[in-house]
């Protein structure tokens, strides 16, 4: 538990977010130094600006929540958060193509894993395990890491239900050591939250990230 925080985004993608919210998001992050923040693409130049002398990953989402979008406006989408300051960048998949069978999620994900390479950024895919099967994960773990995703993320916490344990040994075992994987959706206490470490996660993705370290410290006490 020594450095849960190095595992935690704290994640804040509420529909009424407010100004508020953000700073007390940054606040919290610098105090806790967690790993990194995710916020809407609206706020990445605010918390960039904020961040900057942190150690900390500044993350914002590109297609969210239902990876809709067509290619084109999720490639402009991946720009301008790159030159907003975006450190990381989590694309919500073409599920609509996925599960029409066409090959498409692969050459989109090709499409922008370039674009955050070549800026010496992060791509993490989420590919919203709530509608896979566990073939279906397994082939979605597969396209993601033969497209040059870094990260395999489960969820946008818009689904019907979010990390599981299950999933979270199932995708590591079938992706190789070199992609990581970060668990969200419905991430909400400090046994969860190990559970799913101890499962193969690298990173959790969670808007209860500093209740998970006064957890912590409750414990430790």
């Amino acid at each position: 538990m020594k450095n849960l925080n190095r595992f935690l985004e704290s994640t804040l993608l509420k529909p009424t977010m407010t100004g508020s919210d953000v700073d007390i998001l940054v606040r919290d992050a610098i105090q806790e130094q967690f790993v990194g923040v995710c916020v809407p693409s609206f706020w990445v130049k605010k918390v960039k600006r904020e961040l900057q002398q942190e150690d900390i990953q500044v993350v914002t989402v590109i297609g969210f929540p239902f990876g809709f979008e067509d290619t084109a406006s999720k490639v402009a989408q991946t720009q301008e958060a790159i030159r907003q300051g975006a450190d990381e960048l989590d694309l919500v998949w073409s599920q609509t193509a996925f599960h029409s069978g066409i090959n498409w999620p692969k050459i989109e994900i090709s499409q922008i894993a370039k674009i955050c390479h070549e800026e010496e950024r992060i791509l993490k895919v989420i590919i919203e395990t709530a509608y896979l099967s566990h073939e279906q994960i397994c082939e979605a773990c597969l396209i993601c890491q033969d497209a040059g995703a870094d990260y395999v993320k489960t969820s946008t916490g818009y689904a019907p239900t979010g990390a599981k344990t299950e999933d979270i040994k199932l995708m590591r075992s079938t992706l190789g050591s070199g992609v990581g994987i970060k668990a969200s959706g419905g991430i909400k206490t400090l046994d969860f939250a190990l559970e799913l470490i101890a499962a193969g996660a690298d990173r959790i993705g969670t808007s209860s990230a500093l209740g998970l370290m006064k957890e912590v410290r409750a414990r430790e006490s």
